[in-house]
């Protein structure tokens, strides 16, 4: 992985013999480390899905995606109860909560094939749709509500949202 994360992260170097591979010369390593996170064990695999972040990172949703995706994971790791595996929406009470469940409900509809066919960079830019209805629900929700039952629903509707992205890459680390 070490040589691997060199040939994607090494500038070229014109006349030194050190030249990277082509389309492949200086991936930004934060790329690198998201798909990384991912484990993929294909070398196409890795590459489509180094092009696929390397082309959501350029993106103008990339930066406030990949904040919203760090502070979930923070919010993920440091709570301190078994969070469900699906997401209720009959506990889903606020405006902003019950939009971003229709739209990560709908983005698994659509991203899936997307996934199946390795489309990764399709996947992403969908996913970049997320955008507006994820800021809402940070501007809007309190996830950690003092009712359990909320709050634990809550946390499912991130993690499903996490597992969204995770399908490609760990954008957490694109900050």
């Amino acid at each position: 992985m070490g040589r691997l994360r060199n040939w994607y992260t090494e500038k070229e170097r014109p006349g030194t013999g050190r030249e990277a591979g082509p389309g492949h010369a200086g991936y930004d390593v934060h790329v690198f480390e998201a798909v990384l996170a991912r484990q993929p064990r294909r070398p196409l695999d890795f590459d489509q899905r180094m092009q696929a972040v390397r082309a959501f990172h350029a993106m103008p949703e990339a930066e406030n995606l990949a904040a919203a995706n760090k502070r979930i994971r923070n919010i993920l790791r440091k709570s301190d109860t078994t969070i469900p595996d699906t997401c209720s929406d009959d506990l889903l009470q606020e405006s902003a909560e019950q939009t971003l469940a229709a739209a990560i409900s709908e983005q698994a509809k659509s991203i899936q094939p997307l996934i199946e066919q390795r489309a990764y960079t399709d996947a992403l830019r969908s996913l970049a749709g997320l955008q507006a209805p994820v800021d809402r629900f940070f501007d809007d929700v309190m996830v950690m509500a003092d009712d359990p039952a909320l709050r634990d629903n809550r946390l499912a509707l991130l993690q499903r949202l996490a597992n969204l992205f995770l399908q490609v890459a760990d954008i957490s680390r694109l900050q």
